[in-house]
């Protein structure tokens, strides 16, 4: 029994170098761009994002190091921007409501969430 749950715990962490990802400084710009244009910041506090700062949803600093989306989904690039564009397609349930954004800009998004912490 103990050996299942460390089994079960140890599939659960993120595994930083298939899901480390080093967005480029243009990606950066339009995901920042797209996240003030969706309104993003009303339910997330969201680095980088002077106003507003929303607490509704989870904040968003050091997301790069969260090990799960939503506390089930693995947290890679292609999941994440599945989850910004249909959050409650991707994960039935969810409370955050599917966004109006382009396969584009959620990729964007997901790359400026990725570098927040990056030097």
């Amino acid at each position: 029994m103990i050996a299942l749950l460390a089994c079960t715990l140890l599939t659960a962490c993120k595994d930083p170098v298939q899901t480390r990802q080093e967005p480029t400084d243009d990606s950066q710009m339009r995901g920042l761009a797209a996240i003030e244009r969706a309104g993003c910041g009303s339910c997330h506090e969201i680095p980088g994002l002077d106003w507003p700062k929303g607490r509704l949803g989870p904040s968003l600093e050091g997301f790069d190091d969260v090990g799960l989306i939503a506390g089930e989904l693995p947290n890679r690039p292609d999941v994440l921007a599945a989850f910004i564009r249909n959050a409650p397609e991707v994960k039935p349930g969810s409370t955050m409501p599917p966004m109006p954004l382009s396969q584009e800009e959620a990729e964007d998004i997901a790359a400026y969430l990725y570098g927040i912490d990056r030097d």
